[in-house]
């Protein structure tokens, strides 16, 4: 790769906000909703049982993944405006 298109790229990015207990809460959050969608699957039991919640095992790391990129979007679009 050509280091100055790599530096044009580097420059290029915004500074990104450090962890604050904030930034963890709207995590915590966008996860929790995330699991909340979860329950309007049309076949949530597919592969092994949670414990304590009646969704799968795969269903619940679905929504934590889908949790975290939605968490990070908002974190994101939250230190654009200032926000955060």
């Amino acid at each position: 790769m050509n280091p100055s298109l790599l530096f044009a790229l580097l420059s290029s990015v915004p500074n990104t906000p450090s962890w604050t207990p904030t930034i963890g809460i709207i995590i915590s959050g966008c996860s929790f909703l995330a699991l909340l969608l979860t329950f309007k699957v049309s076949k949530p039991m597919v592969g092994m049982k949670m414990p304590l919640l009646p969704i799968s095992v795969p269903t619940f790391i679905g929504a934590m993944c889908f949790g975290h990129i939605l968490g990070v979007g908002v974190i994101l679009g939250l230190s654009n405006i200032g926000a955060i």
